[in-house]
C-alpha cells in the first residue's frame, strides 16, 4: 500500500500542476497595439535606435513574440508593456505640452544615463536591443536636445 502511494503522489501532483497550467491560459491577456495618434519626432539615426531598442514596450507597435501568449509568462509581458506604455508611450508623444514633453526626456535622460532602460529581463531574450556606449550617448545628446 506505502508502494501506491508513492507512485500515485508524484503522479497527482503532476496532473494537478498540468490543470492548473491549462487553466490558466484561459484568463484573457489584452495584448494590443492601439493605432498611433502622435508620434515622436526625431531623426532616421535617432528613430532607428528607438524602434529596436525601445519600442517594443514604448510604443504602440509592439512585437508580440509567441511566449507573449503562453500564461504565465503572457501576464508579465502584457504588464511590463502596458507599464512602459504608460511611463513614455512613442506613438503618443504629447503634441503640444511642452511641460509634459520635457518631464518624458527628463525620465528618459535618468533611465538611460543610469543604464536601467533597456530592461536587463528584456535583454536576456532581446540582445540586439542592448545598447552601445557609442548609441547611448546619442540618445543622451538628443535627449538632452544637444543633437
Amino acid at each position: 500500500m506505502a508502494k501506491f502511494k508513492t507512485i500515485l503522489r508524484p503522479r497527482s501532483i503532476a496532473l494537478a500542476v498540468l490543470a492548473v497550467v491549462v487553466i490558466i491560459q484561459f484568463k484573457p491577456v489584452t495584448r494590443d497595439n492601439p493605432p498611433t495618434q502622435n508620434e515622436i519626432g526625431a531623426s532616421p539615426e535617432i528613430m532607428v535606435i528607438l524602434r529596436r531598442a525601445c519600442y517594443d514596450c514604448h510604443s504602440n507597435e509592439t512585437k508580440w513574440p509567441w511566449y507573449s501568449r503562453v500564461a504565465p509568462i503572457s501576464w508579465f509581458v502584457a504588464g511590463h508593456v502596458e507599464h512602459g506604455r504608460g511611463n513614455v508611450n512613442f506613438s503618443e508623444w504629447p503634441a503640444f505640452d511642452m511641460e509634459e514633453e520635457e518631464h518624458l526626456f527628463e525620465e528618459m535622460e535618468e533611465e538611460v544615463e543610469g543604464g536601467e532602460m533597456p530592461l536587463k529581463s528584456y535583454l536576456i531574450l532581446h540582445p540586439e536591443a542592448r545598447l552601445t556606449p557609442e548609441e547611448r550617448e546619442t540618445l543622451l545628446r538628443w535627449i538632452r536636445g544637444d543633437l
